[in-house]
């Protein structure tokens, strides 16, 4: 007999199968099926039980359709089966740190895997080692568990705030498994095979944008990613400044000045895109080496135009440098706008581009990707290390980047997962792309057709941003800092962002406006399940307005 523990009620028993208040609601799931299905989650949380309201318009079985090539996320579906198949009367009573499970079905293949890495040094002799601590590893790994209980559920659809995506279960696995070797792709005598997987994965993510030539590399992230681009973009272009837009990372800023290289900060237009006027008015001067165009900006995911920039180019001569690191692979899906393709289509002709695949390429953090067109800028890192370039003659991966140590294990998960769902369009990595940014224009949609919202400009990928309407900016900011908290508070976790009253004309018409920014609203809706759940994020994002806007009131 099973004892589960209901809040506000009575022990019940059962013996393992169906419920009979179970079945009188039509949830027939054996309970003993959910006792495996689900795990512990710490105090705090309130995915499941703590609103009732949360499922308010969920059926009691709802089983969501998918495409045939949607594969990747399973265990986020799964919760969402589990989670309909309960009803709202069981959701509003179970244990408060029942959760769904966390994906494990992949760790039943990394024994296999191991095996077959160990028969190629079986040769060998065996090593009667002593691990220090060997005994104690479970007790600390439970604890490990335990501290990682305090983190917002990044792996679930109801997290849609910040740029955290799970890894596909390969790149866990393959990236698991490349630890008992550790390499470094430093050299390739630190990680002869990661280094040969790591120029294959580049060269696919260089393909996916247009490149079969170039030279390039994995970085720990796009800020280093970035930093390589625009230290070579330094070396051609000795004392000229970088010139990026005011929505652009502010990194670029920063690098700039660990470079050393003068910063030229650039306006927006009301879709916070660069603007071109404002660039040929700087380029006039002179004194520009470098052009930061970010495709798919961290605040608002847009896209600079590409198509102008390239034509002021011309001009210019000045070097461009592409900061895709959040939207590169959109270049996969087939649901961009006209003019957003545009952009995609004409990255090629870019001087460099960063990518980072533990964005949206399905991979832990992390592993960024830097891609340069020429790849005679190789030898701008020209230098000497006789004490690690020595067992081959073959091009070394330290001698093509800043960085020294790198993990080769990030190389590993990277290939893996390429080879599992190729950068194709058309592909079932594409198809989760493209369900991302039907979600991001589903939100979008709805939030337009709702008076009580303020959208700026439509998505250009899967990012929406939006602001409560308010009498003024204050009254504004005060109800997005509400809802945000509100919502959280529901199970859904959104972000903030402050932008220019200028893309709110409503807001921007306040004469009591006292700063030119509003705190607004903003989600990142960069898992494909989104698309399937906003059925059940809406009614919480209706209920947190209402939240807010009664205690405006109050």
């Amino acid at each position: 007999m099973k004892r589960r523990t209901y809040l506000g009620k009575e022990p019940t028993l059962w013996d393992g199968g169906p419920n009979p208040a179970d079945q009188e609601n039509g949830n027939h799931i054996s309970m003993n099926y959910l006792r495996r299905k689900v795990a512990l989650w710490g105090e705090g949380s309130s995915l499941l039980a703590e609103n009732a309201n949360a499922t308010a318009d969920v059926p009691v079985w709802s089983k969501p359709s998918y495409p045939a090539n949607f594969v990747y996320n399973t265990h986020a579906r799964r919760a969402r089966a589990t989670r309909s198949c309960l009803g709202r009367e069981v959701l509003a009573g179970v244990k408060r740190e029942v959760m769904m499970p966390l994906e494990k079905e992949t760790l039943a293949v990394l024994p296999a895997a191991l095996r077959a890495l160990e028969e190629g040094f079986a040769a060998l002799p065996a090593i009667d080692s002593q691990l220090p601590g060997q005994e104690r590893i479970g007790e600390v790994l439970h604890q490990v568990a335990v501290r990682l209980r305090d983190n917002y559920p990044y792996f679930h659809p109801f997290y849609a705030g910040q740029m955290l995506k799970p890894p596909h279960p390969i790149a866990r696995a393959a990236y698991t498994l490349a630890t008992w070797i550790n390499p470094n792709n430093h050299a390739l005598d630190g990680g002869r095979a990661s280094s040969a997987m790591e120029k294959e994965a580049v060269a696919e993510i260089a393909a996916m944008l247009g490149w079969q030539v170039h030279l390039g590399h994995l970085s720990s992230g796009g800020t280093m990613a970035n930093l390589e681009a625009l230290w070579v973009a330094g070396q051609l272009h000795h004392g000229k400044k970088i010139a990026a837009s005011s929505q652009a990372h502010y990194t670029h800023h920063r690098i700039s000045s660990v470079l050393g290289l003068p910063f030229a900060e650039l306006p927006c237009d009301a879709r916070g895109r660069m603007d071109t006027h404002a660039l040929a008015e700087r380029l006039a001067e002179g004194d520009i080496g470098c052009v930061v165009a970010t495709v798919g900006t961290t605040g608002t995911g847009s896209i600079d135009p590409v198509p102008e920039i390239l034509r002021l180019r011309t001009q210019h001569g000045f070097r461009l440098h592409v900061d895709a690191a959040y939207g590169g692979y959109f270049a996969l899906a087939s649901n961009l706008t006209e003019e957003t393709r545009a952009a995609y289509d004409l990255i090629n002709h870019a001087d460099s581009i960063v990518v980072d695949p533990h964005k949206h390429g399905l991979q832990p953090y992390g592993c960024g990707c830097v891609l340069f067109r020429d790849p005679n800028v190789g030898a701008l890192y020209k230098h000497e290390s006789p004490y690690t370039y020595f067992t081959s003659s073959e091009l070394h991966l330290g001698e093509i980047s800043l960085e020294c140590s790198r993990p080769g294990a990030s190389a590993v998960a990277l290939w893996a997962t390429q080879k599992l769902l190729p950068l194709v369009r058309g592909g079932e990595f594409a198809a989760g792309l493209e369900a991302c940014r039907e979600a991001a224009l589903t939100l979008a949609e709805h939030l337009a057709a709702d008076s009580r919202w303020l959208l700026p400009f439509p998505p250009e990928l899967d990012i929406v941003v939006w602001a409560p309407r308010a009498a003024t900016v204050r009254i504004a900011s005060e109800l997005s800092q509400r809802i945000f908290t509100s919502a959280a508070k529901r199970g859904l976790h959104l972000a903030l962002i402050r932008l220019p009253i200028g893309y709110f004309p409503v807001l921007a018409a306040d004469p009591s406006a006292r700063q030119d920014t509003v705190l607004c609203l903003r989600s990142v809706l960069m898992k494909p399940e989104h698309r399937e759940w906003l059925s059940q994020i809406l009614p919480i994002l209706d209920a947190a307005y209402q939240d807010a806007a009664e205690e405006h009131e109050s």
